[in-house]
């Protein structure tokens, strides 16, 4: 009877070990996942921001331009506010669906990969 116990003891704390290990690989694969989601939304968001100034920029100069030929500084806003209503309906009524994947498949690929 001694003689089982001596040989199932190491199998049990074997087993517990492979458990732990298991539990920790686990716990880094899991932080370096979400430091791989984290690190890719905030170099892209830094980029957006960038870009996100440029294009502000551009629009106020282009308003400006365009009021100036149009006679009065507001019409170009106008002019400018109108074209951008433009897109947002395109970009919403036609590729709402088409971005929507896209984003989804970018966060599943770098969740997965």
């Amino acid at each position: 009877m001694e003689d089982k116990m001596n040989f199932t003891e190491p199998i049990f704390e074997r087993a517990e070990e492979y458990g732990k290990t298991s539990y920790k690989l686990f716990k880094l694969k899991a932080v370096d996942k979400t430091a791989e989601v984290v690190s890719t939304f905030i170099s892209r968001a830094a980029v957006l921001l960038v870009l996100s100034m440029f294009i502000l920029i551009l629009t106020v100069g282009v308003a400006l331009w365009l009021g100036d030929l149009l006679g009065k500084l507001y019409y170009g806003f106008f002019c400018v506010a109108g074209f951008y209503a433009l897109i947002g309906g395109v970009l919403y009524f036609f590729m709402h669906n088409f971005i929507k994947r896209i984003i989804s498949n970018s966060i599943i690929t770098n969740l997965l990969n």
